[in-house]
């Protein structure tokens, strides 16, 4: 049986606190997408600009979309900037199921349901789906009902990384 034979796609995470997880999950999207296979990238809490982003985008069968509402980070945003970036997050995860695909990636799916930035009971109907494409979550700390579902789990490993002596992210390095 091939994989687009299966009556549901794999759930895989990639998590941990180490350098990769996004990156790991545009691999998958890439491989995918130059395979012939329709991909769904729904970026919680990110804009959706990283060269990664922008290079997937740039293919025909491949649609990214982002939700970022403000540029602070969770600590830092109000209340209404909570509220509203969880209603794009919802409204964005909605637009994602609707969409017919055979990849879909959750980018930070993880944070966003950690930091109540996402409707959970939707996340957890949309992998329950018996029609669901093969989906990635990345993000650190997966919650337990995340673990539960998923048939591939990688934790990425921090040993070492340049931001602990105070280096800042660098264009086409780490975004």
């Amino acid at each position: 049986m091939t994989q687009n034979e299966t009556a549901c796609g794999l759930v895989h995470i990639y998590c941990g606190d180490g350098k990769g997880k996004t990156s790991c999950a545009a691999g998958l999207a890439l491989r995918a997408a130059h395979s012939g296979m329709q991909v769904v990238i729904l970026q919680f809490l990110k804009d959706g600009t990283s060269h990664e982003m922008q290079a997937l985008a740039a293919l025909p069968n491949v649609t990214v979309l982002a939700g970022k509402v403000c540029e602070a980070f969770f600590w830092n945003m109000t209340d209404q900037e909570k509220t509203a970036t969880r209603r794009l997050h919802d409204e964005l995860l909605d637009k994602a199921a609707a969409l017919p695909c055979d990849l879909l990636v959750l980018d930070e799916a993880c944070a966003a349901v950690n930091l109540k930035l996402v409707d959970t009971d939707k996340l957890r109907a949309l992998l329950d789906r018996s029609d669901r494409p093969e989906t990635v979550l990345t993000g650190r700390d997966p919650a337990d009902f995340l673990l539960d579902r998923a048939d591939y789990i990688t934790e990425m490993v921090k040993r070492r990384h340049p931001f602990d002596k105070g280096i800042p992210a660098r264009e086409g390095i780490e975004f």
